[in-house]
C-alpha cells in the first residue's frame, strides 16, 4: 500500500465538518447554494415558510441517512469512510478502499433502500393518520400535503439512484455485477459509460423541455461518469507495473538553507513545479509551486524555504504497484516522493507524468 501517514484531503470546495457515527460530513458549496435556491423559490403560494424549510431541510436528512446507509454496511465489511460530501445531486460517500465486488453490491443496495423504507414509513403514517391527498393535487406544495412530498422525495431518490449507470448506486451495482465475470476496471469502464450515455439523454431532454435544472444534474452525472473512466482506464494501463516504472529521475532538488529568490529562479529555469528540500541526503519536505508563490508574496524573497515547505509531504515506496499510488496524485497538481526504505530519494510522481505514462501505455498497446 502507499506509505502515505497523513490524514486522507478532503474534497476542494466543501466547507464545514459535522460528524455522523464519526464520519465527517462535508457540504459542497454548489450544494449550498441549491439549499439557498430551493428557499428562496419555495416561499409564497399556499405553503408556509416554516413548511417550506422543512420540506428542505427533510430532502437533506433523507440524502444525508441515504449515505449513512452506505456508510455503516460498508463498515461491517471492515470499511472506514473518509467523509460524507453533499452535492447537488446527492451525497458522496469516500471509502478509504475500493469494496470489492460482492462488498460494493451490498454497500451500493443500502443507500437507495433507506430511502424507499424512509417513503413506505411516511405514507403509511398519512394512511393511518389523515389518509392521501389526491395525487394531482401534489403538484401544488401545501401544508397538507407535506408529508407526502417527503415521501415521492425520497421515492424519487430512490428510482434515480437505482438507473443503472454509473456514478449512481445503480451504476455501481451494475459495476459489481459485472465485475463477478469481468476485471473490475473493465466493469467500471462499462458502467462508467453507460452513466455518459444516459447523462448526454437526460440533458438533451433537459434542452428540449427547457428543463435547465435537469441539465445541471446531467453535466454533473457526465463529470462524475467521465472521471470513473478516466480513473478506470488509468489503473488498466498501470496494472502490472512498480511505481519506479513510472516515477520521474530526472529533477532538481533545494536545500533547507536555499531562500525562495533561490526557489523562484530554480521555478523558471526548469518545467519543475515542485521541489524536494534536502537536509545532506535526507528529504526534509516539499516546496510546491503554489507555496512558493504565497511564501515570496507574504514572508519575501529572502525566505528560506525550509519555512515555506510542506513537513507532511505524499510519499511512496518504489515498489509500490503504480495502480495503487496514482491515488495519492490523483487531484490537478499532485505530487509524492518516491523513497526507498532506506530514506533514500530516487524519484517523484506527479499527476503530469502519471497521465504521460498511461498515454504511452495507451500508445503502445494500440500497436
Amino acid at each position: 500500500m502507499p506509505e502515505e501517514k497523513k490524514p486522507k484531503e478532503f474534497v476542494p470546495g466543501s466547507v464545514g465538518t459535522v460528524k455522523v457515527f464519526g464520519v465527517p460530513v462535508r457540504l459542497h458549496f454548489t450544494f449550498i447554494l441549491l439549499l439557498i435556491f430551493l428557499l428562496f423559490i419555495g416561499i409564497g403560494g399556499r405553503q408556509s415558510g416554516a413548511s417550506t424549510a422543512i420540506y428542505v431541510l427533510a430532502l437533506f436528512a433523507s440524502v444525508l441517512l441515504h449515505e449513512v446507509g452506505h456508510t455503516l454496511v460498508a463498515k461491517r465489511y471492515g470499511i472506514r469512510t473518509i467523509e460524507i460530501v453533499m452535492f447537488p445531486i446527492g451525497g458522496v460517500s469516500r471509502p478509504e478502499r475500493q469494496p470489492k465486488a460482492r462488498e460494493e453490491l451490498w454497500i451500493a443496495l443500502a443507500g437507495p433502500t433507506v430511502n424507499l423504507l424512509i417513503a413506505i414509513g411516511l405514507l403509511a403514517w398519512v394512511a393511518a393518520s389523515q389518509g392521501f391527498v389526491a395525487l394531482e393535487k401534489l403538484r401544488e406544495p401545501t401544508d397538507a400535503n407535506l408529508a407526502e412530498r417527503i415521501a415521492f422525495g425520497n421515492l424519487l431518490l430512490w428510482i434515480f439512484n437505482l438507473l443503472p449507470a454509473y456514478p449512481m448506486d445503480g451504476g455501481r451495482i451494475l459495476r459489481s455485477i459485472l465485475a463477478l465475470w469481468r476485471p473490475e476496471e473493465e466493469a467500471t469502464r462499462i458502467a462508467a459509460g453507460a452513466g455518459q450515455i444516459l447523462a448526454i439523454l437526460m440533458g438533451l431532454a433537459g434542452l428540449l423541455m427547457g428543463n435547465f435544472m435537469l441539465v445541471f444534474v446531467a453535466l454533473f452525472v457526465y463529470l462524475g461518469a467521465f472521471q470513473e473512466g478516466a480513473a478506470a482506464k488509468g489503473r488498466i494501463f498501470t496494472a502490472g507495473f512498480p511505481v519506479r516504472a513510472g516515477m520521474i529521475t530526472d529533477f532538481r532538488t533545494l536545500r533547507h538553507g536555499d531562500s525562495i529568490r533561490d526557489a523562484g529562479n530554480l521555478l523558471l529555469a526548469t518545467s519543475q513545479h515542485d521541489f524536494p528540500v534536502m537536509h545532506g541526503d535526507s528529504v526534509i519536505g516539499l516546496l510546491t509551486r503554489s507555496a512558493l508563490v504565497r511564501a515570496m508574496l507574504t514572508q519575501g524573497p529572502d525566505t528560506y524555504v525550509s519555512s515555506a515547505m510542506d513537513r507532511n509531504f505524499k510519499r511512496v515506496s518504489p515498489d509500490v504497484p503504480l495502480s495503487q499510488a496514482a491515488a495519492l496524485v490523483s487531484d490537478p497538481g499532485g505530487c509524492a516522493l518516491v523513497i526507498d526504505d532506506e530514506g533514500k530519494l530516487l524519484g517523484m510522481l506527479t499527476s503530469e507524468n502519471l497521465s504521460e505514462f498511461v498515454l504511452l501505455r495507451q500508445a503502445g498497446m494500440a500497436k
